[in-house]
This record gives C-alpha cells, structure tokens and sequence, in this order.
C-alpha cells in the first residue's frame, strides 16, 4: 500500500510508521507473544481522514473534477445518475465500499449463509507504545491496535458471533491488558462499525462497470489488507480500459486478490477455532522467522516456497501438540 501510494505520487500527512506484527492472547496470559517483522520495508498508519484529504489533493491537481453532496442515484450504459443530473461516460469504476450500490444495481450480489463477521473502531490519545501493529486475541474476537501517529492509536474490534459482539460500556472488557494500557485515555474519534464483513461477488466486470477494493469483493479485515489491495486494483482497471481491454480485468482482479484472500480465509478459520488459535499462535512464537516470511507471502514479496519445508512441518508438528 505505501509503495501504491509512492507510484500515485500521493503526499502523506502525520502518519506512523511500524515494522510489523505482534499477537498477544489474552485468554491465555501466560503464552509468549508471537512477533513478525516485515522483510521490504515499513508499514504505516494513518488517520482515514487524512489519507482522504491527501488523496483528494493529488486527485484534483491532476485535473480530476471532484463532486460532493452529490449521491449516484443509478447508473446506465451511458453514465450514471445522480439526483440532480445525469453525467455521461465511457466507463464507470464503482469504488463504492463494502455494501456498494453500484454492484447491486448490477445485480452482481452473492447471498451467503457463512458466519457473518463485524468491526467496531475508535481512536485513543495515547502515545503509540510500539512500533508494530499489536492483535489482542480473547475467545470470539480480537482488538487490533495500529499507531497512527505520535500522539494517538486507532482501535478496530472484530468478533465472530453475536455472543461475542463487544458490550457497547465496555468494548475492551474481552481484552485486559489492553484495557489497562488504554486506561484514562480520552477518545480522538467516535465510534464507527461495520459489517457483515464478508462480501461475495458473481463478478467485478459487467458491461462498462468495473468495481474495484471492497464494492469488488472482501473477504475479512483482520490481515489489513483493504486499501492496499484496493489500490492495485484500481490500478488494474485503469490499465484495462486504456489497453481497450476491459475484459481482462476479471483475471487481472483474480491474480491480485487471490493469494490474500486464501490466507485470509484459512486465517479466519484458525481463529474461530480457540484452541486451534492458541496453539498456531504459541507456534508462531517460537518460529519468528516463519511468521516474517509469511506477512511477505501476504504482501506478495514471497513465493510460497520461500516459506521453508522444515519450518512448515515444525509448525504442523506443533499445532499437533497439546
């Protein structure tokens, strides 16, 4: 996603970087924590809000006209319709979110059965106390910490279940240790959620319409991957329509989204499963260098046989033991 935003040319405002990632369960104290540091380069965290602005700013000095207030009411073969008038083009990119309009005006929705995921986030003053993204694990549900600048941290809370969903007084009572360092500090944002998470898609070209980032499909928030998938595959639609071949987008889109959503569905598959969770995790503690290797194999620096035979049968042999 930096990078992505480097080759835009997108100046970023406050922001923090980090490293990596650290799991911490805190259903189980007493487990080594598991740390996993990045192999090319830095992450960063920053407010949406920002990244927003920064985006909007490099977007207009490029000449794009930017309309605001202005909702899509539908769309045709010609243009799209707001409430106000209807504005004609050649191709229309909907990049309209999680629960997209377009895509369902499209009728390009998936109905699915399969446990539906929600997200709960809020920012906190309080000077960030790492320098990588921290995941606190509880039965149910996790709490993932990013820094997003020097004086602030953002807080996202996924969880499985309605039994699990976070009480509304006290949404980090699942997490004490996270609640502890958290303890006095004032909110920088309100509260906001999401969901279901998950967002299936019959396919992310119809026509003139190509959807791209969640309006394309999403699988779950927990590996952070959103904006920057979303990114390159607005860089893969563009390219397609300027190749005059939209129709290649369909497996430009696959080849970018395919990987990350694997994992990230076998991912979430562990951590619905708590004692299956605790024991990948306490794996990964103790094999901080196959931890690295895999946020690469999610980045897309990595093959998968980079990952190492030995230390992925260490790890089965682990998730094996009691």
């Amino acid at each position: 996603g930096v990078a992505a935003l480097q080759e835009l040319g997108v100046t970023l405002p406050s922001s923090k970087s980090f490293c990596g990632i650290r799991y911490l369960q805190e259903d189980f104290p007493s487990a080594k924590p598991a740390e996993g540091l990045f192999g090319h380069g830095s992450g960063l965290g920053i407010r949406r809000t920002l990244l927003h602005q920064a985006l909007v700013e490099r977007a207009e000095a490029l000449g794009a006209r930017l309309h605001w207030s202005c909702p899509v009411t539908g769309f045709s073969k010609d243009g799209i319709q707001t409430a106000s008038q209807k504005f004609k083009g050649d191709w229309i990119i909907g990049a309209d979110g999680l629960h997209s309009p377009m895509r369902k005006w499209a009728g390009l929705n998936v109905k699915t059965q399969k446990p539906k995921r929600y997200g709960l986030r809020r920012h906190y003053e309080v000077a960030p106390w790492a320098d990588r993204v921290e995941v606190y694990w509880s039965v149910g549900c996790e709490a993932y910490v990013t820094p997003v600048d020097g004086q602030s941290v953002g807080v996202a809370i996924l969880w499985n279940r309605e039994k699990h969903r976070p009480q509304k007084t006290a949404p980090l009572a699942p997490f004490p240790r996270l609640q502890e360092r958290l303890k006095g500090a004032k909110y920088a944002s309100v509260s906001s959620g999401s969901g279901p998470l998950l967002q299936e898609v019959r396919a992310v070209q119809k026509g003139r319409l190509l959807l791209v980032g969640d309006a394309a499909g999403y699988v779950d928030a927990l590996t952070g991957e959103g904006l920057s998938l979303g990114f390159r595959q607005a860089k893969a639609a563009v390219q397609a329509i300027a190749d005059e071949r939209v129709a290649s987008y369909a497996s430009a889109h696959h080849a970018l989204s395919k990987r990350p959503f694997f994992l990230t569905r076998k991912l979430c598959w562990v951590a619905s499963r708590t004692r299956l969770r605790r024991r990948f995790i306490r794996a990964l503690s103790k094999d901080p260098v196959l931890f690295s290797r895999a946020l690469d194999l999610m980045e897309g620096q990595r093959g998968w046989l980079k990952l190492g035979f030995f230390r992925c049968l260490r790890l089965l042999t682990r998730l094996a033991l009691p």
